[in-house]
């Protein structure tokens, strides 16, 4: 058991909901890391006996900071079709809730593919040094990252750099066989671009965050613990939020993830 298979471990409950706790391991500066949050809502679909097929879409909301320590999921089926299933899911402590969430899934089947995003020319992932532990928030330790352009500013003199693109190689650490959960966590790992826009630590924390799962669970057994390689950046700036676009591909190029999300900022 990895620390990530340990942070999205959920226990059902005789009334149908899932029991979990936060994790130590994915700590973040206010709460939990949003990355293993939206990994445990998608697992408490993945293990849920009345799922049908594979996740498509998750859309997770961050109403409130989780505190630390133990809730509860509620997965549901809303909606069941041949072929799709729509979940609305919902994370609560103390009675209350702190996370809504909604999922698609899918029996996925045979198609003509493409991908027209395509990955960036860019140098392999063992030609580049992992980035050394940071010492700041414990989360940032349990993926192995290797830079390629915009990482966090050096100096945070207030300075405006020329756009808020990061690029870089991503992995668990310790490595593990990639998964619907693990890409989710995955898909979050891009500090927030008003960081990089702007090198001002401003607070910023994520609103909602949806994604695009364009891989089934062949293409990532296939993948397996190798890098990803990640690519984020944002759209607009205004009143307080700003947007922030992500994608994630393989070694081979092919495009496993999509993700957007809304970020609130503060002055």
């Amino acid at each position: 058991m990895t620390p990530f298979d340990n942070a999205v471990a959920l226990q059902p409950q005789p009334d149908g909901t899932q029991t979990g706790h936060t994790s130590p391991a994915y700590a973040n500066m206010v709460g939990p890391f949003g990355g293993i949050t939206a990994a445990q809502v998608v697992q408490s679909v993945l293990n849920h006996p009345q799922r049908l097929g594979e996740p498509v879409s998750l859309t997770v909301n961050y109403c409130a900071a989780l505190a630390d320590g133990a809730f509860t999921a509620v997965a549901r089926p809303v909606r069941t079709n041949r072929s799709t299933q729509h979940w609305t899911v919902e994370l609560q402590q103390q009675g209350e809730v702190v996370v809504t969430a909604t999922v698609f899934t899918a029996l996925r089947r045979e198609t003509w593919r493409h991908d027209e995003h395509r990955m960036p020319d860019v140098p392999a992932p063992e030609t580049l040094t992992p980035i050394p532990p940071q010492n700041r928030v414990a989360w940032l330790d349990r993926y192995e990252m290797r830079l390629l352009q915009g990482g966090i500013p050096q100096k945070w003199d207030g300075s405006e750099l020329g756009d808020s693109v990061t690029r870089l190689w991503v992995r668990d650490q310790p490595p593990r066989a990639l998964d619907h959960a693990s890409l989710t966590a995955l898909c979050d790992v891009f500090f927030p671009r008003v960081w990089r826009r702007r090198a001002t630590p401003v607070p910023a924390g994520t609103v909602s965050m949806t994604i695009y799962y364009h891989a089934d669970s062949a293409l990532l057994h296939e993948t397996g613990d190798e890098p990803l390689l990640g690519q984020a950046q944002a759209q607009g700036f205004r009143g307080g939020y700003f947007d922030q676009t992500a994608q994630l591909w393989n070694r081979r190029g092919e495009l496993l993830a999509t993700t957007h999300q809304v970020v609130y900022y503060k002055e």
